[in-house]
């Protein structure tokens, strides 16, 4: 024996309004199955700023991570100068909105660009008192950065 179709709603027809009811429910499920999906604040890790200062001369980063260079002047030196990348498509410089450097320490930020090898420098002279005979040198910093993927 067959049974007869059995419809929710009996025989009689569907209302419009009945209708859009039942599209904004599904719809309302598809939204939040995809939500499910995905974990909120989910996305590419941040890499770690890797810091750096006058003792190194070599280091690696990645492409999209952060170098900061703290260069600190020794007594009877001046302030080092600002440090810069000799090849910025490398290794460029960026801003870093929450520096504050102290007395006598010089800061810089590079963002690694595409892989490659660049060079960061800097210079400081000696400090002399005015109208006083001064030392004819000059201090060079050199940095040496691998930029990797």
């Amino acid at each position: 024996m067959v049974s007869a179709p059995s419809y929710p709603n009996g025989r009689r027809g569907v209302s419009g309004t009945e209708m859009k009811n039942l599209l904004f429910v599904a719809a309302i499920g598809l939204l939040l199955s995809g939500c499910g999906s995905i974990p909120l604040g989910a996305g590419p890790k941040p890499t770690p700023t890797v810091t750096v200062s006058e003792n190194d001369h070599s280091v690696s980063v990645r492409v999209g991570q952060k170098l900061e260079l703290a260069l600190h002047a020794r007594n009877g030196m001046a302030n080092w100068t600002h440090p810069t990348s000799n090849d910025p498509s490398v290794l460029a410089p960026t801003v870093d909105p929450a520096a504050t450097a102290a007395i006598g320490v010089t800061l810089a930020m590079f963002a690694g660009i595409k892989p490659g090898t660049a060079e960061v420098s800097s210079t400081a002279s000696p400090k002399c008192p005015p109208n006083s005979a001064c030392p004819l040198f000059v201090a060079l910093y050199s940095l040496t950065v691998t930029v990797t993927n």
